[in-house]
């Protein structure tokens, strides 16, 4: 697709529609405009066939929304699910989808928090756990950051990998 001279030369990709633009060129800046919106607010390449790999394992759950999970450890099933107007006291770990650690409470103290203060994807799987259980999440971005970069090492559109232990409900 051709792309107007005018989105170019602009300092950051900013441009202005022109009443000399043609209808094509208009045409074309939208088509362009929309298929970036789809690939913002999508899972990346990697992440996706990461996501689409690990769908595939035995013992992988998958719910409506896209979030994954496995159970590692079942805690006490008389115990109550938390909902969203709980606090929840946990243990974590979060990785990229090619093994590296962003964050981690292991070797600090857990962390407490409501379960609507996170992430979709933690607190669609916060509301399916209880105490006890420990389960690795695989989050798409459209549940974890979308398009947005946080600190370090997350990056726009990055799946991201959470082993989550539910240590309490407050």
């Amino acid at each position: 697709w051709p792309v107007p001279p005018s989105f170019l030369s602009r300092p950051s990709g900013v441009f202005l529609v022109s009443s000399r633009m043609s209808l094509t060129t208009l045409s074309t800046l939208c088509v362009v405009l929309v298929a970036l919106a789809a690939v913002a607010s999508a899972t990346d390449v990697v992440g996706t066939q990461f996501l689409n790999h690990i769908a595939a394992h035995a013992g992988v759950k998958r719910t409506n929304s896209g979030l994954m999970y496995e159970v590692i450890k079942s805690g006490p099933t008389d115990t109550r699910h938390p909902t969203t107007s709980d606090r929840v006291r946990v243990h974590y770990r979060g990785t990229l989808v090619d093994g590296t650690e962003f964050d981690s409470s292991y070797g600090r103290e857990p962390s407490t928090f409501g379960v609507t203060q996170v992430i979709a994807g933690w607190t669609e799987a916060l509301q399916l756990m209880r105490a006890g259980d420990k389960w690795k999440l695989y989050i798409p971005s459209e549940l974890a950051y979308g398009n947005q970069a946080r600190g370090r090492y997350i990056r726009p559109n990055n799946a991201l990998i959470f082993e989550v232990e539910l240590l309490a409900i407050m």
